[in-house]
């Protein structure tokens, strides 16, 4: 097995990586080198083996891997997750974070319930903070590392639903913030929007929701062809192992996308100043001035 330079002796956590997206990058990040924990809940129910054959997978290709099996959305668990990589391989010098959970199909702000709300949240905002948290000093410490956090286009509220769009909104910001707060330790924090053919994104379910959200005009007719054509989760790896690597070295506190048919970015949002007060004035904003600025705005 050819071990490149780029991850030869990179440890490296990776949640959500007992199938799909997760399985994909761990088996090709260790095939170039990489030692992977690979971690999921197991479906809920602590079923370790999708995680103990992808471990076999691995190592029977020559490479290094190790499982734990919990949820992320654990704070403590969490905690253990990083200590073990450092337990197993001697530290950590990279965190991809791609654990994830669907919300309910057709579920919006008129019919989501409570717990469905906070479930997805837990999984993937929580758990995405939780190993943050506990990576981040050990990475500050050391003066070097990569975080991968996943974002969706969901944060934009084209996909229908509310957890996972506020979830995903929530996580572009959390690692905006990472990435300046941890950039003087020479540490840096990404976010990859991903597109592949899952457990999740497959089946007439899925399809019927695409359709549905296309006929309700959320979605155009081409991001509708893209997700009912999507290829396979081993066309969108190298985005991972460029950016875990050292040759990403300045790029941090970006929104990058990749799908098997394209790359993308998003620039951050920069406000738009409408209208200014004298400071001399002291007077509250007029309805009509609000009005009339508003509404250009909007057009």
């Amino acid at each position: 097995m050819e071990k490149t330079s780029a991850l030869k002796e990179k440890r490296i956590v990776i949640t959500g990586a007992s199938m799909g997206i997760g399985k994909a990058v761990a088996i090709a990040l260790s095939s170039k080198g990489a030692s992977v924990l690979i971690n999921s809940s197991g479906g809920g129910k602590n079923n370790t083996q999708a995680l103990s054959d992808t471990v076999s997978e691995i190592r029977s290709n020559g490479g290094t891997a190790s499982y734990s099996c919990g949820s992320v959305a654990d704070y403590n668990y969490a905690g253990e997750l990083i200590q073990q990589c450092v337990d197993n391989y001697g530290g950590i010098d990279g965190l991809i974070n791609i654990a994830g959970i669907a919300e309910p199909s057709g579920s919006s702000i008129l019919n989501i319930a409570a717990d469905d709300w906070q479930q997805v949240i837990n999984v993937h905002l929580n758990g995405t903070f939780n190993t943050c948290r506990h990576a981040a000093p050990l990475m500050s410490a050391q003066k070097h590392g990569s975080i991968i956090n996943t974002g969706s286009h969901a944060f934009q509220g084209i996909y229908g639903g509310t957890a996972y769009a506020a979830a995903k909104g929530a996580i572009n910001s959390l690692s905006a913030a990472i990435a300046k707060d941890l950039a003087e330790h020479n540490v840096r924090c990404n976010v990859i929007m991903p597109g592949a053919k899952t457990r999740l994104s497959s089946g007439e379910v899925f399809e019927e929701n695409m359709r549905t959200l296309h006929s309700r005009g959320m979605l155009d007719k081409q991001r509708l062809e893209s997700a009912l054509t999507a290829l396979p989760p081993e066309f969108i790896c190298a985005a991972y192992e460029y950016l875990i690597s050292d040759a990403a070295s300045n790029i941090s506190g970006q929104l990058l996308s990749i799908s098997g048919r394209h790359l993308g970015g998003f620039a951050w949002p920069q406000e738009k100043i409408m209208a200014y007060i004298d400071a001399s004035e002291a007077k509250p904003w007029r309805l009509e001035t609000i009005a009339e600025q508003y509404q250009n705005f909007a057009d």
